[in-house]
């Protein structure tokens, strides 16, 4: 038990000073290469509530591609763990290869989306719906892939029902696979108030390392651990003011590999209890959008997604990233009481 647990918090820790380390270097990069968006988001939006709490200037000159530090530290760390560190070494074929292949895979189609709106010209570079269709279209392929991995490697044919056994799904797990990254990844919009997403997700990870010490996943434990640690580490730099932001090459791996641990623990169900903020997020924007559409123009929130509906009603940016932290805390913890105790 002691081992086990030093194989949790060491690479945790070791995550998250490589990260505090890298930053400088990483930083240095990022500006000297001018990686930040050359389109504002109010050159899209037509609300006047955003561009009263959004500061162009400021986005138009911090990098978007902060993600790179967390998933580089998590890479980095793993390798430093399965070399030389026998008793340590976490990377292991049936508990962190998939999750680990997801972060990368991911964060380099997220990369490449950042790149586009980088260096990018015309609407691409504006994120247009042609172009955000595309990624819907790359994600749908890439959770196929792993969808194929859980049905035929792993033999996963069904999800846990909290206090209720199993629902078998055979085969059609891989399209509920598919079903669940993407409505998981459309709470990546939360990256939208300096430290929201980074303080969101290491609850997320958090919590899924907890659940899978409790599974006796030792390994996975230790890998969202270090997922937990390098996501801290860039929240030290991204709370307000800024240095970068996390970007898709931060958003899309991460929001994909949350499935991927979901999946892995056998508590896929209790995902949306664990990731509040981000099914509330990502539910405003439908609301909103299906309010828009029915309501001849008329909206539910000032401003969607929720968090810019209360800067726009007055609330500091850094209240409502407080609060939307204590609820992603308090809701990670409701969801390792449930996983814990359903089985």
């Amino acid at each position: 038990m002691y081992l086990d647990l030093v194989k949790i918090f060491l690479p945790t820790a070791v995550a998250f000073f490589l990260g505090i380390f890298l930053t400088p270097i990483a930083t240095h990069f990022f500006y000297k290469y001018k990686m930040w968006k050359k389109y504002s988001r109010n050159e899209n939006v037509t609300a006047t509530d955003f561009s009263k709490i959004h500061n162009e200037t400021e986005e138009l000159k911090t990098p978007r591609v902060g993600g790179i530090l967390i998933w580089i530290s998590v890479l980095l760390t793993t390798f430093i763990f399965s070399i030389g560190m026998e008793k340590l070494n976490f990377l292991s074929r049936n508990q962190t290869l998939i999750p680990l292949f997801t972060l990368i895979v991911g964060s380099i189609i997220g990369l490449f989306d950042d790149l586009v709106q980088i260096y990018g010209t015309g609407k691409i570079a504006q994120d247009d719906k042609s172009w955000r269709l595309w990624k819907i279209f790359l994600i749908m392929i890439f959770s196929f892939s792993i969808g194929i991995w859980f049905y035929f490697k792993l033999g996963m044919t069904g999800i846990h029902i909290p206090f209720g056994g199993e629902l078998f799904l055979g085969i059609l797990i891989i399209p509920f696979f598919i079903i669940v990254a993407l409505a998981t990844f459309s709470g990546g919009v939360i990256d939208g108030i300096d430290g929201l997403s980074g303080g969101v997700l290491a609850s997320i990870f958090g919590a899924y390392s907890a659940i899978a010490y409790a599974n006796n996943q030792v390994d996975l434990a230790a890998f969202s651990g270090v997922l937990t640690g390098a996501t801290l580490a860039f929240l030290w730099f991204n709370v307000p003011p800024a240095r970068f932001y996390m970007g898709e090459t931060g958003i899309m791996g991460l929001t994909i590999t949350i499935v991927t641990l979901a999946f892995l623990t056998d508590s896929v169900l209790i995902l949306p209890i664990i990731a509040i903020p981000l099914v509330i997020t990502s539910g405003s924007v439908i609301l909103q959008t299906i309010s828009k559409k029915f309501r001849g123009g008329k909206r539910i929130f000032r401003l969607a997604p929720i968090h810019h509906h209360f800067e726009a009603i007055g609330w500091p940016a850094y209240k409502v990233t407080m609060r939307f932290w204590i609820l992603s805390v308090i809701f990670s913890i409701i969801g390792i009481i449930l996983a814990i105790i359903s089985r």
